[in-house]
């Protein structure tokens, strides 16, 4: 297929921004989407291609997202929902969720499904980035997905990568029989921005003058994110899994748990609904 539509959030820096500069340089029709107007548009004009300013704590904004997408583009072939990040103290959006779970799963999961129609119809592949975080630092409860009881930077960013291959296991459940693909993957430590809106001792690993020697560079981070935007599902990988430097590698147990992530799925239907 010529010139394939990527959709790529989180782009105005970091790996998703790299991940647009080398799929654009494939000669694929990147669209980029940030939350930093400046930041959002100084990629989209180097490279030449739309760009959509939306903020993931406002849910409205994912909506109107969703809309913009719908009225300007004919097909999606890639979604790659990679905005999100750790951030700070617990909080409340202006939709009444804690602001990780809705930033890093939330707004994902509802500008897919707003989208599904147009990524079925696309045959097109959903890649979350997800990390290795959800098997580090996630106390996963169903029933407190807001974290009303115990609640720390680090348990609501692990919950919220555990809920991204939640996530993409029951997109592929429910709709790779229809054509659509979804996989989810872990980037790497990557020197970027990454924790910088914490108090955490992350905060201080990723900012620190340091990073660079330690720390994957951005454009080694979306290596994974690439490869899976720009290769063919069912043939270079397989649809449903979770993939660290481009093979399937071990999941937590709740990350395999297909009960859990379908009561997920209902749960954040829910909230969308709100």
């Amino acid at each position: 297929m010529a010139n394939p539509v990527v959709v790529i959030t989180g782009a105005s820096d970091g790996i998703g921004a790299e991940a647009a500069r080398q799929l654009h340089a494939m000669g694929k029709t990147v669209v980029v989407v940030g939350r930093s107007r400046t930041k959002t548009k100084a990629v989209a004009d180097e490279l030449g291609v739309a760009h959509y300013v939306a903020d993931f704590s406002q849910l409205s904004q994912v909506r109107q997202l969703a809309a913009d997408l719908r009225k300007d583009l004919p097909r999606i072939d890639v979604l790659a929902n990679n905005a999100g990040g750790i951030l700070a103290q617990r909080e409340l959006t202006v939709d009444g969720h804690e602001k990780t779970m809705q930033v890093n799963h939330l707004a994902p999961f509802l500008l897919t499904t707003l989208l599904l129609d147009i990524l079925i119809a696309s045959r097109a592949s959903v890649i979350n980035t997800s990390s290795v975080a959800h098997r580090l630092f996630s106390d996963f409860d169903i029933n407190d997905l807001e974290l009303e009881k115990h609640y720390t930077q680090r348990i609501a960013y692990g919950n919220a990568k555990l809920e991204n291959i939640l996530f993409t296991k029951e997109l592929q459940t429910r709709y790779g029989d229809q054509g659509l693909s979804a996989a989810a993957f872990h980037p790497g430590a990557v020197a970027s921005n990454f924790a910088s809106e914490t108090d955490s001792l992350m905060r201080y690993v990723y900012g620190s003058s340091l990073k660079k020697l330690f720390l994957l560079s951005p454009a080694k981070g979306a290596d994974t994110l690439v490869w899976l935007a720009s290769s063919t599902p069912g043939v270079d990988w397989q649809p449903g899994e979770y993939y660290v430097k481009r093979r399937v590698a071990q999941a937590s147990a709740k990350a395999n748990d297909p009960v859990l992530a379908r009561e997920l799925w209902e749960q954040s239907e829910k909230f969308c609904a709100q």
